[in-house]
């Protein structure tokens, strides 16, 4: 298929069918539950993870993802002006936001709906919620239901079916508790963050051991903490547990995809599960894509691209592995610079595109361009040991000097990482070789 064929079907594909509701981009914040005080602030994220899930089983709707919020920072309380500014900066088209108070013994949920407009915002009072505490889990389903009618999406009583099985997560108040401060840890990510996530999701699972998002939940912080069989583990109960639920299904075909064997067959199959239980995960049309691509069935991998883009045109990974695409199987180096320079545009702190285009700038010998990049990922993540591998070759080529400094700094990391010791003497071996130069 030739680049402007492709061009013209991802546009199409992206289009909504005539009839169905245009897609939006929207942001969901914690709801402000300052009013309660430390004992209570989890409802106000407990409520926003309700939201999520909720949402997430309609393609009218596509969540900027949690961990981008994160880079913004954490302010004390999500108020109206910190989520428009959020929102403009995330190019969101919407934001899901409100307050958490308590009078007696009753909570009032106050839900806005802010529509983000390129000179400001309009917010939009939902009606309130005022429910006993006992009563939280129950009645929050609703509150995905209301936004989703202001938001002026048609909901047949399959959708709200959906809807509802996905917010009823537990029958126990105490595990959703232990759930939401889990989120709040994994958000402040690190080492002592998913350790304390995996404590509070072990102390939620004991609670309802049915909880199958605390499961899948528990298997993202083993995968974040370097523990792969003990994700994969609790990715399968989750599945086992409920066998229509996708998500653990796509996380399974992510520790596949990388596994150290080839197991791309095993990926696809993984992937195409969750596809089959939502249609429109385009997370897993990404995670498809790279698996056949891996495969070597490049046109599988594209059209598994268009879907993904078809669903959500603004995916950042999508951009990603289309660049890959371009520059490691066609040798498109223009195609391959504009789909990283996408990703990077739809998410500026992407490790992987930046990553993705230093590499097509080396190959280019533009080592200024690609000097920049490297450095950028360092800036993001210092340890990222490959960046730093690259940035040494790259100013073996224009300042061997500070080549010498770069291939120490990747000795020093990298010697403390097992897997790269292989690496570490190939980077001796640069180093002596540079320090002979210069010596003589």
């Amino acid at each position: 298929m030739g680049l402007a064929a492709l061009a013209v079907l991802v546009l199409a594909l992206a289009a909504p069918a005539n009839g169905a509701v245009k897609p939006r981009v929207v942001l969901i914040a914690p709801f402000d539950a300052t009013a309660l005080g430390a004992d209570g602030e989890w409802i106000g994220s407990a409520v926003a993870e309700a939201l999520s899930l909720g949402l997430a089983q309609h393609p009218a709707f596509i969540q900027i993802d949690r961990a981008r919020l994160r880079q913004l920072g954490e302010p004390e309380a999500w108020g109206e002006p910190v989520v428009l500014q959020a929102g403009r900066s995330l190019r969101a088209d919407a934001a899901l936001f409100g307050t958490i108070t308590l009078s007696g013994t009753d909570l009032t949920i106050q839900p806005r709906l802010l529509e983000v407009r390129a000179g400001g915002g309009e917010v939009i009072m939902l009606e309130p919620l005022t429910l006993p505490q006992g009563e939280l889990l129950a009645r929050l389903p609703a509150l995905v239901v209301a936004y989703a009618r202001t938001m002026k999406v048609p909901l047949t009583d399959a959708d709200v079916a959906r809807i509802e099985k996905a917010v009823r997560l537990t029958r126990s108040l105490r595990a959703f508790e232990l759930y939401a401060r889990s989120q709040e840890a994994a958000r402040r990510g690190g080492q002592e963050g998913n350790e304390s996530a995996a404590d509070l999701l072990s102390r939620a699972i004991e609670a309802d051991p049915n909880f199958v998002v605390a499961q899948y939940a528990l298997g993202t912080v083993h995968q974040a903490l370097g523990n792969r069989w003990k994700a994969a583990a609790q990715f399968r109960v989750a599945t086992q547990l409920d066998p229509s639920y996708p998500e653990p299904y796509k996380a399974l075909g992510d520790l596949l995809l990388a596994a150290p064997r080839r197991l791309f067959d095993q990926a696809v199959e993984a992937y195409t599960k969750a596809i089959e239980r939502r249609p429109f995960y385009a997370d897993a049309h990404v995670g498809l894509g790279d698996a056949l691509a891996a495969k070597g069935d490049i046109d599988g991998a594209i059209a598994a691209y268009q879907k993904a883009l078809a669903f959500n045109a603004v995916n950042p990974r999508v951009h990603v592995s289309l660049g890959k695409i371009y520059y490691g199987e066609k040798g498109l180096y223009y195609e391959a610079v504009n789909a990283y320079k996408r990703a990077i545009d739809l998410d500026p702190r992407s490790v992987e595109a930046r990553m993705g285009l230093g590499e097509v700038y080396e190959d280019k010998g533009l080592y200024k361009e690609a000097i920049e990049e490297y450095r950028r990922v360092i800036e993001a993540e210092p340890t990222h040991a490959e960046a730093l591998y690259n940035l040494a070759l790259v100013y073996e080529k224009v300042d061997p000097r500070e080549a010498i400094v770069q291939w120490e700094r990747y000795i020093a990391l990298a010697s403390q990482l097992p897997a790269a010791k292989d690496w570490v003497d190939v980077a001796r071996q640069h180093l002596r070789k540079l320090k002979s130069q210069i010596k003589d």
